[in-house]
């Protein structure tokens, strides 16, 4: 997940994976059963759009199809954008279906927990769904059944995997086939709270205890050190601390640490579950409130409270920085168990506060 500087300007949307893999792989089941490539191909979009997609490329030769198309992922800083999508498909006897293959640079799932069983290529529920209904309708066209091998293949998809958190998730070898409505919205962050989701998902599938969602590398890497928690316990929560809460409380762990530095969990303190720098700041007043609820003095609060920043309002707190550290802390897991109040199973919330340093500053919680 790139981190781009948004636009101004209206934004373009653009294309999921798993629409272009769809539209690579009718275009090449088209040339099967007529001997022609449709170009441009037309796609049915899961909430009934059409999608028109040029080919980058098409082959048929020994009774196997080849089409590939380029995705545009429009103006959302998508690692696919301008991949080359392909599919290859050869007919099976008839009653035999569709059946799925990972070529190059499409990962296989490693790990429970997906919504792809171990073993599967990562070409998600949707992407799938929709190819075969679009072989379907084709096929019925034609007098037909829908028996074939799709086999998706993105060339380069295992480098460009390596910016993505599929590792982490069990998915190895290369991306995944993903998109439930085929449109990307730019922007939107869908991807990065699916990978938030996902993430959960093989956590629990896996049976651990303890997971623990970071703001960032630093975060991140110090309360692994701190737990020697495996990569699959680590959930990179950037921003999201809604999205991983919300889903948390309809998808409990046992134990769950919040870890991230002063500035981002003062924001969560202040209620603000979005710790994006546009959307959310933290308060100033709040940080004056939990300084004298902290014992600080009237002189020390006073500066507190007209810092321009977290970092000033710490080095306003001087020797009670460590104090008000720990102030922010209980304020931020409050707001979280806020969120987690109506789950149905308790969770054990912490929340721990890490420096530039990657050292433990201050935590609350069991």
């Amino acid at each position: 997940m790139d981190e781009h500087k948004k636009p101004s300007g209206p934004l373009r949307t653009g294309f999921t994976t798993g629409a272009c893999a769809t539209g690579a792989a009718l275009a090449a089941y088209q040339a099967l059963l007529t001997g022609g490539f449709p170009d441009p191909v037309v796609v049915r979009l899961p909430k009934g759009q059409d999608a028109i997609f040029a080919l980058a490329e098409y082959a048929l030769a020994a009774g196997i199809a080849r089409a590939g198309i380029i995705k545009d992922a429009g103006d959302d800083p998508d690692v696919t954008h301008g991949a080359l999508i392909r599919a290859e498909v050869r007919p099976l006897k008839t009653g035999q279906g569709l059946l799925f293959r990972a070529g190059e640079g499409i990962g296989t799932v490693t790990l429970p927990g997906l919504p792809v069983p171990v073993g599967e290529p990562a070409i998600n529920p949707v992407p799938r769904r929709m190819m075969t209904e679009a072989f379907g309708a084709l096929a019925a066209r034609h007098g037909a059944t829908p028996d074939a091998e799709i086999t998706i293949s993105i060339p380069g998809g295992a480098k460009l995997a390596e910016r993505t958190l599929n590792a982490r998730l069990g998915i190895v070898g290369g991306l995944s086939i993903l998109g439930t409505t085929g449109i990307v919205i730019p922007y939107s962050c869908s991807a990065w709270i699916h990978s938030i989701e996902r993430g959960i998902d093989v956590a629990r599938a896996l049976g651990l205890k303890h997971i623990a969602g970071s703001t960032g590398r630093t975060s991140e890497a110090a309360v692994k050190a701190l737990y020697a928690l495996d990569d699959t316990a680590l959930i990179e929560m950037g921003d999201f601390a809604g999205g991983m809460l919300k889903y948390l409380r309809r998808h409990p762990i046992e134990r769950v640490t919040i870890a991230g530095g002063p500035a981002k969990l003062a924001k969560l303190a202040a209620g603000h579950l979005d710790l994006h720098s546009k959307r959310s700041r933290a308060d100033s007043r709040l940080l004056a409130t939990l300084a004298a609820e902290a014992g600080l003095d009237t002189r020390t609060i006073g500066l507190i409270e007209n810092a321009a920043s977290v970092a000033q309002a710490l080095v306003a707190a001087n020797d009670g920085a460590p104090k008000l550290i720990d102030a922010i802390a209980a304020k931020a897991r409050a707001t979280a168990l806020g969120v987690l109040a109506s789950a149905n199973t308790p969770i054990a919330l912490e929340v721990v506060v890490i420096d530039r340093e990657g050292r433990l500053f201050g935590r609350a919680g069991p």
